[in-house]
């Protein structure tokens, strides 16, 4: 007899139930921390990729919103430029007016055309200037009244003309570089009332 019968037995064919060693099993758990180490990175990679990104799109946005400001910084420089003389040729216009007057009222006297001459060559000259900085007339006698650029001063019964057409005009408007300086103030014609 082999023993109490109450033994083992070892078979060659029954799987053995090895137990792995404890250094095997402190491998394992190590490979398993190093994969959790590795995916917690990999999050954390992806969202820095996430800030990144927006950083970059808020740059753009930024780099847009300056060469905004830049255009915006040139059109007002352009603007500066471009009016800078208007309260000096604003304060010009009565000068242009006074010389109109003069040549108006010289050119109802014959002894005084000399003169007359000499003031209306100096207001074409005046206005020549004026044009070379952008400032023209505004059309007004006989054109439709337009309270753009024309101010009305008075309404006169004509048969004659349209109703709201420009019939006098008492001062000249002037526009600079498409700016109104100064409407032209006139009187428009009005309807017969019966």
């Amino acid at each position: 007899m082999e023993g109490n019968g109450e033994g083992k037995r070892l078979d060659a064919d029954a799987p053995v139930h090895e137990e792995r060693p404890p250094e095997a099993h402190e491998e394992h758990k190590k490979k398993k921390k190093k994969e959790e180490i590795i995916e917690e990175l990999r999050l954390k990679l992806d969202e820095k990729d996430k800030e990144i990104e927006q950083l970059k799109e808020r740059a753009l946005y930024l780099q847009a919103d300056f060469e905004n400001f830049k255009k915006l910084k040139t059109k007002e420089k352009q603007e500066a430029l471009r009016f800078g003389n208007e309260t000096l040729v604003k304060e010009l216009l009565p000068v242009i007016d006074n010389l109109e007057r003069a040549v108006h009222h010289a050119a109802k006297t014959e002894e005084s055309r000399t003169i007359t001459e000499g003031v209306e060559l100096t207001l074409t000259g005046f206005l020549k200037v004026l044009e070379k900085f952008g400032v023209t007339r505004v059309n007004a006698l006989g054109e439709p009244f337009d309270p753009n650029i024309h101010e009305a001063i008075a309404q006169e019964e004509r048969a004659d003309k349209a109703p709201g057409t420009v019939v006098a005009e008492l001062q000249r408007g002037y526009i600079m570089d498409g700016r109104l300086l100064r409407p032209a103030m006139v009187t428009v014609a009005k309807s017969h009332e019966e």
